[in-house]
C-alpha cells in the first residue's frame, strides 16, 4: 500500500503595489468601501462578508497613516492597505482558484486608483494541497 496521496495547488496569491495613486481616493472610505463590494462581483467571486474599511493614524516614519480594507469571500479574501500622502496601495487578492484573470485585476485597480506605476506578483499557494481528505 502506498502512502503517497495526491496532491495539486491550492490557489493563488496575487499582489499589486500601486504607486502615484490619486491620495482623495486613498482615503476616501466610501469609495474604498465600494471598492471592495465591487471587485470581487467583477472578478466572478463571491463576498460571504461586508467589507470592512478603517482609517488608520501615523504608526511610524515608514508608516505615515492611511486606509485599510478587508472582505472575506468564499474564494479566500481581499485585502489593501493604503498611504494617501505616498500616493502608495497595496492590494492583495488570495483565492483557491485554479485561475484568476491578472490582466483584468491589475486593470480594475489602476482605472480605480489612478495609478501611474505598479508592480504586480502572482504566487503559487499550498503546493501540495491534497486532493482528497486525509482525515475522517
Amino acid at each position: 500500500m502506498s502512502t503517497q496521496q495526491n496532491t495539486a495547488r491550492f490557489g493563488l496569491h496575487y499582489m499589486l503595489d500601486g504607486y502615484g495613486a490619486d491620495p482623495d481616493l486613498l482615503k476616501d472610505i466610501p469609495t474604498l468601501r465600494n471598492f471592495l463590494e465591487k471587485i470581487p462581483v467583477a472578478m466572478g467571486m463571491h463576498t460571504i462578508s461586508q467589507p470592512v474599511v478603517v482609517e488608520v493614524g501615523p504608526k511610524n516614519q515608514k508608516d505615515p497613516g492611511g486606509v485599510s480594507g478587508f472582505v472575506l469571500i468564499a474564494e479566500s479574501h481581499m485585502s489593501f492597505h493604503t498611504f494617501p500622502k505616498r500616493g502608495f496601495i497595496t492590494i492583495d487578492v488570495y483565492t483557491c482558484q485554479d485561475t484568476i484573470d491578472t490582466e483584468k485585476l491589475t486593470q480594475e485597480f489602476v482605472a480605480a486608483f489612478k495609478l501611474t506605476d505598479y508592480e504586480q506578483q502572482v504566487i503559487n499557494r499550498g503546493l501540495s494541497y491534497p486532493v482528497e481528505n486525509i482525515y475522517n
